[in-house]
């Protein structure tokens, strides 16, 4: 069975960690987010990758979500007694040799699909059935428009690792901006691997700097829609709020409401001009269900608190087989 999996950091990891439990003999592809990557003292950090990378392989810190098990941080710690800017980005001991490496590799002209392939041939040599795929090799950074009274006409651009780490996601966005989409391309691999599945699972990631990047690369969205197999769509909405981050922040500035319901008519279905065959929310989104199936997305419910990977093995299998009983016999 070939899985593929659209998936951001720290949710996306806690997720495909549970499709991994449930489908134990299958491929697993992950298709992962690289439009928060930034460049930190001459070092490409890429967030999602690392936490997707760490967390499956058994090395992630699951306290903090995200970077290495048993860290240390003496480097960053000299950084800023050097007054080094930036110094509100953690850089762990551990997670620095990740980010020398691959910028190594990457100043030497192999793409970062490459890069990455090396990198989780470390963390994932005990599985050789999971496969982690940028969703392309060329640089995207998104940048977040904010509200600041001091700046020229009341607002300011920041990149999204300054919004979301140094200003905790507080000051009001206005606008995002994902610089270099528009010429990116996918990577090797990620529209074979979309074309080719029999099953493809939308991740509970930020819909806005997460699934949204990875949909926005040219032809991805076109590989999605196309697939034969069946698109499942997981909400990280839950009772009106994220069950992780602070999605909350972000999805006004692409008109959507912090909503499950909202969020699954922003997807929207297949059988229109969306990416979906079904849209799973969370028990206490249920009452939004029948209005959802009623105008063309199919729409599933299952307690989607992401509790153990057993918890969310649970929910996905159950939806899956909810899925493919309706479709009937391919």
């Amino acid at each position: 069975m070939q899985i593929v999996v659209l998936a951001g950091g720290v949710g996306g990891s806690r997720f495909t960690a549970g499709v991994r439990r449930a489908y134990p003999d299958a491929t697993v592809t992950i298709v992962g987010n690289t439009a928060d990557d930034i460049t930190i003292h001459g070092m490409r950090v890429c967030p999602d990758l690392d936490t997707l990378m760490y967390t499956l392989g058994g090395g992630g810190d699951a306290e903090r979500g995200w970077g290495r098990l048993d860290e240390s941080w003496r480097a960053i710690e000299e950084l800023r007694a050097y007054g080094a800017e930036p110094t509100w980005f953690g850089l762990g001991d551990r997670d620095l040799g990740t980010h020398l490496v691959r910028t190594g590799m990457l100043a030497a002209g192999v793409p970062l699909s490459e890069v990455t392939a090396r990198l989780c041939a470390r963390w994932w040599a005990h599985d050789p059935g999971l496969r982690l795929l940028p969703m392309t090799d060329d640089p995207v950074e998104t940048y977040v428009e904010i509200a600041d009274a001091e700046a020229p006409g009341g607002r300011r651009s920041v990149h999204f690792q300054e919004y979301w780490v140094r200003l905790h996601a507080v000051p009001e966005a206005l606008a995002l901006t994902q610089v270099g989409i528009e010429a990116a391309r996918p990577a090797p691999g990620v529209e074979e691997a979309l074309l080719g599945a029999d099953l493809v699972l939308v991740g509970p990631s930020n819909p806005v700097v997460s699934i949204g990047p990875i949909l926005a690369v040219p032809g991805l969205r076109d590989a999605v829609r196309a697939t034969p197999a069946p698109v499942l769509g997981f909400s990280g909405i839950l009772h009106g709020a994220p069950v992780l981050g602070m999605a909350h922040r972000l999805l006004p500035t692409i008109g959507v409401a912090v909503d499950a319901a909202a969020v699954g008519r922003h997807y929207g279905a297949r059988t229109g001009s969306g990416v979906l065959d079904a849209w799973v929310v969370d028990t206490g989104d249920a009452g939004s269900a029948a209005a959802l199936t009623a105008d063309g997305l199919p729409t599933l419910v299952h307690d989607l608190v992401m509790s153990t990977p057993d918890a969310t093995a649970a929910f996905v299998r159950s939806a899956v087989d909810e899925v493919l009983e309706s479709r009937g016999p391919r």
